[in-house]
């Protein structure tokens, strides 16, 4: 049975022995990469910096929450926004694998720069099990590079620390209680963020659809469940189709968008069964979603499919 006391007093020892020098660490405000900073923050003190950045594809309201949680966690932190960056890397890009590997090097590119700036020598990254797993090497198919690994750069000039590689979500969960860290059931968002959630070419317009579709679904599950009428999911959002269809609002023909909304249950992310969501909940997801994104989408679907044979994400 998994001891997450027993787990922190190894790997904080470990980590101090290790660490010789400053350390940045890749700090998105979940719950894998705040567990890390934690971790790493007890082993070496304030030679530790937490740098948040803002890639431009984050949720409604991401970087001003992740800014109230690395103040409440009492580390050194930086917040970056390199959007301008990402934006143009991804200029014209379909493909998700491309995005991904597009993404992951940016990641480092921008670490390296930071870790240079602060003659930091290592980077510290929340990489849990599913991460290498699912990014596939030796005899395992890639089933898609999550970009702090299988989207890593073969050459990089920092050197790499990964404390919860051999941990699966549910055991950073444990770990999380255990420290006593608020950030310990928060779903999961994907590094990559809503650049995967939107399918097809990434524009502002795009990801602006997708960031208020998603803030529409989040919301109305949450309040769904706070009222007792649903389970909360292990992982619920929305999703920009690339497909248009037909509509019609009022007496006027519309053309919009297509948004998936989609919701599971798990563990530790392997599998996944989607979760049942009341049809009224569904409902007022899609009349909100239609009404306030009225000019861009007008058709809802709802993605029942488990994993396998489907992936939780769409890219």
């Amino acid at each position: 049975m998994f001891d997450p006391e027993k787990f922190v007093e190894e790997k904080t020892r470990e980590l101090k022995n290790k660490i010789e020098d400053k350390s940045i660490i890749a700090c998105s405000g979940g719950v894998d990469s705040t567990v890390a900073a934690v971790l790493t923050a007890k082993a070496i003190g304030n030679r530790l910096i937490a740098v948040y950045v803002d890639t431009g594809f984050m949720r409604k309201n991401e970087s001003e929450e992740v800014k109230k949680i690395l103040e409440d966690l009492n580390v050194n932190f930086k917040l970056v926004n390199e959007s301008q960056e990402f934006y143009e890397a991804l200029k014209g890009i379909i493909e998700p694998e491309e995005k991904r590997k597009i993404i992951g090097e940016k990641f480092i590119r921008v670490f390296e720069r930071i870790a240079k700036e602060e003659k930091a020598k290592y980077l510290v990254q929340g990489t849990i099990a599913p991460d290498w797993i699912e990014s596939g090497g030796g005899l395992r198919d890639t089933i898609k590079s999550h970009h702090n690994v299988g989207a890593l750069p073969k050459r990089m000039n920092i050197e790499l620390i990964e404390p919860l590689r051999d941990l699966y979500k549910d055991e950073v969960r444990e770990v999380a209680r255990f420290l006593g860290i608020r950030v310990a059931e928060r779903q999961p968002f994907p590094g990559p963020a809503l650049a995967i959630r939107v399918i097809g070419e990434i524009t502002s317009e795009s990801v602006e659809i997708a960031r208020e579709a998603n803030a529409i679904a989040e919301e109305e599950i949450e309040r769904a469940v706070e009222e007792g009428k649903m389970e909360r999911p292990w992982q619920y959002f929305a999703v920009l189709l690339s497909s248009k269809s037909v509509g019609v609002h009022g007496d006027v023909r519309a053309y919009g968008y297509t948004i998936a909304i989609r919701a599971v249950q798990s563990i530790d992310g392997m599998t996944a069964a989607y979760s049942k969501i009341p049809h009224e909940v569904l409902e007022k997801i899609s009349i909100r979603i239609t009404n306030e994104l009225k000019d861009k989408v007008n058709r809802i679907v709802y993605d029942i499919t488990n994993k396998p044979p489907g992936t939780i994400e769409w890219e």
